[in-house]
């Protein structure tokens, strides 16, 4: 399971971040789920300054990051594709992630990849952070964006200053 290694993960103060979540719409389950996921990572983390956006699919997720970036510290992408039995899903798959990774370096702004690509719905269900679930994407995503725009801050500050 893709689980094993992660890090260790403490909630760390981050009230003065804010923090821009896109979500797709598709698999409406698992991205519940997800987001559900998201939100208890802001709450863990302090974070209120929030903006939670939806988008028709995972396809769609970059172009709306792009702009969360734009005015927000942070930003959280949540998406599911499932394998069907033609190319869409690598399609999808590449240029979501590619267009998120982008978003993050054009911009300097984290974006917490938060995208399951999975082989089935089972596995999909399985990292959505619901009851049963063995892992909880929405909040590892999040926890990650949270802490990258904090050393990102850290850096600035210390070159700022």
């Amino acid at each position: 399971m893709s689980g094993a290694g992660a890090p260790a993960d403490e909630p760390v103060d981050c009230r003065d971040l804010s923090v821009g979540v896109v979500a797709s719409r598709w698999h409406a389950e698992v991205m519940d789920g997800l987001l559900d996921g998201a939100r208890r990572a802001l709450t863990a983390y302090s974070v209120t300054d929030v903006t939670e956006v939806r988008v028709p699919g995972t396809f769609e997720l970059p172009v709306v990051a792009a702009e969360l970036a734009r005015t927000h510290d942070a930003v959280v992408a949540l998406g599911v594709v499932v394998r069907g039995g033609t190319p869409h899903f690598e399609y999808v798959c590449s240029a979501a992630t590619d267009g998120l990774t982008r978003v993050a370096l054009d911009t300097g702004t984290p974006v917490g990849f938060g995208v399951l690509t999975c082989d089935d719905d089972e596995q999909a269900l399985a990292r959505a952070g619901l009851e049963g679930s063995i892992e909880d994407k929405g909040y590892a995503a999040t926890a990650a964006a949270l802490h990258t725009a904090l050393t990102l801050r850290e850096i600035r500050d210390t070159h700022d200053g």
